[in-house]
């Protein structure tokens, strides 16, 4: 997003000229679902003095109840008015602090600033462009969502066979009027399946910018009688909705850090030490980038998504890919991120998996130039390759083991995290899926 200075003076003065009715004060739960306190235009100035306060007993995975006292302070760099409200309405998204003036730490936006922080220490600013999927389904007469597709239009087509153009041209508008800068906007592989990709931006504007985005996009999605989703594999047989994470360092005088002219890769050190910690702690942070039971449905072969750790600069099956720009566009493609995630907690892992490897000296292996998917095992084996966890349950015990990534969260967050992730694998464990009914009803 295009950044403004802007103050209490001056947000007050831009409430008032607009006659807000509405000011939406923004933040999330630790599984990454935006929460929202919203207050009239005579709260603002208390919300812009941090005395709004709210009940984080009622926010799952926060506090108990007898600790349950929060206050939101406003990021004022995030004033926002919605475009579809005929500025009415407007948005802050929001710090989560304790009654004591400390940043509490079950707030995923502060556990992201704490490893920005650790970064910025090292010489580093991280920043990070996403290419978020996701599927336009048809609503019923009820308006529940159903998974009946707007078109049967593939990769790159246009209208009238790409049926949902009209929403994805308003929701673009959308965003350009709230400040972001659209690079694409494009139908995807699979029918129904949409990407709108942003410019890249530091990595704590970028996870706010997420979370923005999706707002956005379901609520113009409705306004078109359709319903978007981010799950990340809503129907068999087709591709799935992915997130890839366009990532690099700068250092603090804005330098790519990743790139080196004099490398024959044309990459640096720290970009070999940072591909050198992803690779070490992925199957750690996987339960971060790929947080729900849904997520493994699409990391799966066939579907143009990773399930093997590896690197390549030509080829993008495997997790890990460098695209061909150099010079100051010189990045990282994390390819196995997903839009069900919370932008906050798998940026904050990833890049603690990265500083891991630049602050020890990782070496990554050998890059692959083959497709991924046609190796054996035996070639898998001689390369050291190894696969993602194949579910959330082997992706939460992997996480178990990482000190770095759980150091990463934070101790109040990773048990929380854990303990929901387990819930939702042990509640899916024990239902009956349609496909065991049409398997096994008739058989035994």
């Amino acid at each position: 997003m295009k950044k403004e200075v802007l103050t209490k003076e001056k947000i007050l003065q831009i409430s008032k000229e607009l006659d807000l009715e509405l000011i939406h004060l923004q933040f999330t739960d630790i599984m990454g679902t935006m929460k929202n306190v919203s207050i009239t235009q005579e709260e603002l100035e208390k919300a812009l003095n941090n005395e709004i306060m709210f009940d984080g007993s009622s926010i799952d995975g926060f506090v108990r109840i007898e600790e349950s006292d929060m206050y939101l302070q406003p990021d004022l760099s995030t004033f926002t008015v919605f475009p579809w409200t005929h500025g009415k309405e407007a948005r802050l998204i929001c710090d989560v602090y304790k009654p004591d003036g400390m940043p509490f730490e079950g707030c995923p936006r502060n556990v992201l600033k704490k490893v920005l922080h650790e970064a910025e220490e090292l010489g580093y600013i991280m920043n990070v462009g996403p290419e978020c999927e996701f599927f336009l389904f048809h609503t019923d007469e009820k308006g529940n969502p159903s998974l009946e597709t707007h078109d049967n239009a593939g990769y790159f087509d246009l209208a009238p066979v790409d049926l949902g153009g009209n929403a994805r041209k308003e929701m673009t508008i959308a965003l350009k009027q709230m400040g972001f800068e659209i690079e694409a906007s494009h139908h995807e592989v699979a029918p129904g399946q949409h990407e709108i990709d942003f410019k890249y931006e530091d990595a704590l504007t970028t996870a706010d910018s997420i979370l923005t985005f999706k707002m956005v996009i379901r609520i113009i999605a409705q306004r078109h009688g359709l319903h978007a989703t981010f799950m990340p594999k809503p129907k068999f047989g087709i591709n799935g909705s992915g997130m890839h994470t366009n990532m690099s360092l700068a250092t603090l005088d804005g330098t790519n850090a990743f790139y080196d002219e004099k490398d024959p890769m044309k990459l640096s050190k720290t970009a070999y030490y940072y591909l050198g910690g992803l690779i070490k702690h992925a199957k750690s942070f996987a339960a971060l980038t790929n947080p729900t039971v849904n997520s493994y449905k699409r990391l799966t072969p066939g579907f143009e998504a990773p399930v093997l750790i590896a690197w390549s600069a030509s080829n993008r099956s495997p997790l890990i890919r460098i695209p061909a720009k150099r010079g100051n566009s010189t990045r990282v493609e994390l390819r196995n991120p997903d839009p069900s995630v919370n932008p906050y907690l798998a940026l904050a892992a990833v890049l603690k998996a990265g500083l891991d490897g630049i602050k020890n000296k990782i070496e990554p292996p050998a890059p692959v130039t083959s497709n991924v998917y046609h190796m054996g095992d035996e070639e898998m084996k001689e390369k050291g390759i190894d696969h993602l966890p194949e579910n959330l349950y082997e992706a939460v015990m992997e996480l178990k083991k990482d000190d770095v990534i759980k150091d990463a969260l934070g101790a109040h967050v990773y048990e929380k995290f854990v303990n929901a992730a387990l819930f939702e694998w042990y509640d899916y464990s024990k239902s009956i899926s349609q496909w065991e009914i049409d398997r096994y009803l008739r058989k035994f």
